[in-house]
């Protein structure tokens, strides 16, 4: 009766993010009671291996009893302290000194967020900023990537180049524009990594050129591995490719790690596998492992000394109510324990055996391509290999995937267009990275019985 009263309410009154709110009145709320580790429970006693991490998002795991134990010290002791006016609080200032030692190069500078869609759009206005500081205001052009995603708030989900995220809200803007992806699998340059770097950095320069020059352009954002566009992994030295154009063009270089950061493909975070360090990096998700809401903005010293010296007595005005959150610092602080502590190589080693597991399903009928770094990957299903031909519409890949891995216990993202995402806690066991690649198998098989699919396959 509790469950049943609870969906009800939910129909009612609550509304979900990116679902059709009529088809989430009939389906109605799916609800999560309980979850320890990599597993959680549904409502009705079903566990599951949480191969998603909520949202990318709980890289320590669920139930961790110092975090737990370190926010609930935190809400006795200072439960809010607002970083206006001067003020502050111990966890925050620890939070930003630790962080700055961990981010690559002279990212020293860390301003906090409340997500990592509130964290984009900081990054707009400290571009914005500094270039007027810089005296250069008709540098207000701004380029991402097709399929990339940079959040959903008005000026993130411009940035963010996926049809959903646009349709109906007049986006993106008009001071938004988009390059090509180097989405290897389905890039018309081919799968050679040298020609996919080399025709980006190409489509970077000719975008510039487009918009009037080097001297109209803002910011260029990538993230290191593109998320929610598929799981899209770039050519090795792609980045630092693309970095070497925006320094040489003077144009700001932001670096998305939303989904990327805290060890997530192996390091804390993922430009340091290239060398890269961008003019402005974002981070969140992994920051408090999902338990609390926080996100950051790493701005380099040159970005920050250049807005306090044209600021100078005056205050720069961009702020949130919960920027710095004690609460929210304390957790990070003590996931950053954890991360220290040993997780960071389990989720290496975890990460090369999810990786090699998954890349053992590359002959299953249905699998075009198997790519990812560490603990984030995705598996493409195709029914032609030859000629990479989607999954039919009709066979309502994202639904029925996902309801058939939760029903063989696995939670995973399953993208409209037939791509597995997997992005498990870094805590996770052999035995659980090995029951992920079992699930998924027994989800390939029974997708690959469907009418619609056994009819489209070659």
């Amino acid at each position: 009766m509790l469950s049943n009263s609870l969906i009800e309410l939910d129909r009612a009154h609550l509304v979900h993010p990116v679902a059709s709110w009529r088809g989430h009145e009939k389906a109605g709320v799916r609800m999560l009671t309980a979850a320890k580790g990599a597993t959680v429970t549904d409502a009705t006693g079903h566990t599951l291996i949480d191969g998603f991490a909520g949202l990318w998002c709980v890289n320590a795991g669920y139930g961790q009893d110092s975090v737990i134990e370190a926010a609930t010290t935190q809400l006795r002791e200072l439960p809010y302290a607002t970083g206006y006016f001067g003020l502050g609080s111990e966890p925050p200032i620890r939070l930003a000194a630790r962080l700055a030692d961990h981010a690559p190069g002279d990212l020293n500078h860390v301003y906090f967020t409340l997500g990592g869609s509130d964290a984009v759009d900081s990054t707009v206005r400290f571009a914005r900023y500094y270039w007027n500081a810089r005296g250069l205001p008709q540098k207000d052009q701004f380029i991402s990537l097709e399929q990339g995603y940079h959040g959903s708030s008005t000026v993130g989900a411009g940035l963010t180049a996926l049809p959903v995220f646009h349709a109906g809200f007049g986006l993106p803007m008009d001071w938004q524009h988009k390059i090509p992806s180097h989405y290897s699998y389905r890039n018309p340059m081919g799968s050679d990594p040298a020609a996919i770097t080399a025709a980006s950095v190409a489509q970077l320069r000719a975008k510039v050129e487009e918009l009037g020059g080097a001297e109209r352009v803002a910011a260029f954002y990538a993230e290191p591995i593109q998320g929610s566009g598929g799981v899209l992994v770039p050519p090795p030295g792609w980045m630092a490719a693309m970095r070497a154009v925006c320094t040489e063009l003077d144009i700001l270089f932001v670096a998305d790690e939303v989904i990327t950061g805290f060890g997530r493909t192996g390091p804390m975070f993922a430009c340091a596998e290239e060398g890269i360090v961008p003019d402005m990096l974002t981070c969140a998700k992994g920051l408090t492992s999902g338990y609390v809401p926080m996100g950051a903005v790493f701005l380099s010293d040159r970005m920050y000394q250049t807005i306090a010296d044209h600021a100078g007595a005056a205050a720069i005005g961009h702020g949130f109510t919960y920027s710095a959150h004690p609460v929210s610092a304390a957790v990070g602080l003590a996931v950053l324990d954890l991360y220290e502590g040993g997780l960071l190589e389990n989720g290496r080693a975890m990460g090369a055996r999810l990786q090699a597991g998954l890349a053992g399903l590359a002959d299953h009928p249905l699998v075009g391509e198997v790519r990812g770094r560490g603990m984030l990957a995705a598996v493409e299903l195709v029914t032609d290999k030859a000629a990479k031909t989607p999954l039919p519409a009709a066979a309502l890949p994202s639904q029925r995937i996902f309801d058939r891995a939760w029903a063989n216990g696995l939670v995973i993202r399953a993208f409209g267009n037939g791509v597995l995402g997997y992005a498990p806690p870094l805590c996770c066991t052999e035995a659980e990275i090995d029951a992920i690649v079992e699930r998924t198998l027994l989800t390939l098989d029974q997708t690959l019985e469907d009418p619609d699919v056994r009819a489209a396959l070659r």
